[in-house]
């Protein structure tokens, strides 16, 4: 009896503990939200205008000032920025800013979120230089932010910045390297939540030059591909050809040594002195790039030793004057959307075997799909009247940029997410918060 006992009472005891395990584990059990966190867009400085595209009218924002989580929607597809930077909450689709003055310059960039790192190949510190550096802290406390400046002369001091929370600040260009003209800023938050835009737009006297909008790169790389440099060839009595420059900077302490290399529809090639180029740790070179190519763009894989970053300026005629291009690289294709209301961008694809899936959304809420092929580059311009553009798959090692021509100017953006999916975990409560 007592044996039977002692079975009866050993499985009592193992039964509990099994219910106990379970029960201890089942509210234990982690969960997580998933959210694309708001973007922003850069704001109007005086003498600009600008207007963002949207994918959708409920796209919601509020403007950077704007103390409390109250949002609107913007109930348009092209919202015109009269002056702060807005906070958009716009969920997986990334949207476009297009800036421009008038009858001298246009660029494009896109909206994006915080960022913990961010290089600008561009600008200049010299007397041609009308430029910014715009730093924006979205967030709700204060934000402390290092700018490290490098040119042809080397590393440049730092410049520690304490921003405000929801404000922004505007440092000219020719402060980060005075009298220097070959411009690479890094920009590091070490608090807040930290956008840089950059505008580097020159003049000489009371002539404009030009300008354009430079698009971050998050970080450094050994592989680099820029999908769209545009080379535009005129005909006639004035023929020209649009002159390049790439300008390059490694961020190893040791230098490094790097290839750069020319895809077009004539072909694939190596330019002459772009084999094995030196770079010297700490210096920004730059160097004069002129392919000899009939097509009207080109892109440019640049593979290194050490990490670089860098990108490439041309020259291009409007109209009725001459303004430049600063052409970035960017992060291999994958699904994602992005408005393209009002621009009508030239999309050009960069890649070895180039296969992407597409889906355009007109502004009467139609879709078309179409698939681009081709080796090398490939080049789909938009419907006039498109509103959006869904890459719903693509190749491995596929890039792509866009290029748009308005009154104004000549700009460039890349086809890459502005904002990417976070997931978060959700805190639940355990049992052993009230039994330590």
């Amino acid at each position: 009896m007592k044996f039977k006992n002692s079975l009866i009472s050993l499985g009592i005891l193992t039964l509990s503990f099994a219910i106990a395990t379970t029960f201890t584990s089942s509210i234990t059990t982690k969960g997580y939200s998933e959210t694309y966190p708001a973007v922003v867009c850069p704001p109007t400085l005086p003498g600009l205008s600008s207007a963002i595209s949207l994918s959708s009218k409920k796209t919601t924002y509020q403007l950077l000032s704007n103390r409390s989580s109250h949002t609107v929607a913007f109930k348009v597809l092209r919202f015109p920025v009269i002056r702060d930077p807005l906070v958009i909450t716009s969920g997986s689709a990334t949207s476009v800013d297009w800036q421009s003055r008038s009858g001298s310059w246009a660029g494009g960039v896109i909206c994006s979120g915080p960022a913990t790192s961010q290089w600008f190949v561009g600008g200049r510190s010299d007397i041609t230089s009308r430029g910014r550096l715009i730093v924006v802290n979205s967030g709700l406390s204060n934000a402390i932010v290092d700018i490290q400046a490098f040119s042809e002369n080397g590393k440049q001091p730092i410049k520690s910045l304490n921003i405000k929370s929801k404000s922004y600040l505007s440092l000219s260009l020719d402060t980060l390297a005075t009298g220097d003209r070959d411009l690479v800023v890094h920009v590091a938050p070490r608090s807040g939540r930290i956008n840089a835009f950059m505008i580097d737009e020159q003049g000489s006297g009371l002539k404009a030059l030009g300008g354009d909008l430079v698009n971050p790169i998050i970080n450094a790389s050994k592989v680099l591909m820029i999908p769209a440099i545009p080379n535009q060839i005129t005909k006639g009595k004035n023929k020209s050809v649009s002159t390049h420059t790439l300008r390059i900077m490694t961020t190893s302490e040791s230098g490094a040594s790097f290839t750069a290399e020319v895809l077009s529809s004539d072909g694939r090639f190596v330019p002459v002195g772009f084999s094995s180029h030196q770079l010297s740790a700490g210096k920004v070179m730059e160097l004069s790039l002129a392919p000899k190519i009939a097509a009207s763009v080109f892109a440019l894989r640049i593979t290194s030793d050490q990490p670089i970053v860098a990108s490439v300026s041309s020259t291009v005629n409007t109209k009725t004057h001459k303004d430049f291009v600063w052409s970035t690289p960017v992060q291999a294709l994958g699904p994602m959307k992005i408005a393209i209301t009002g621009l009508m961008p030239v999309i050009v694809f960069a890649g070895d075997a180039i296969a992407v899936k597409i889906e355009v959304t007109l502004i009467n809420g139609k879709t078309v799909r179409s698939t681009i092929r081709g080796s090398d580059i490939a080049i789909w311009r938009a419907p006039q009247l498109a509103r959006s553009l869904t890459i719903m798959q693509a190749s491995k090692d596929s890039f792509a940029s866009a290029l748009v021509a308005s009154d104004n100017g000549y700009g460039y953006f890349p086809i890459t997410p502005g904002s990417t999916l976070t997931k978060v975990e959700i805190p639940h409560s355990n049992i052993r918060v009230l039994n330590p």
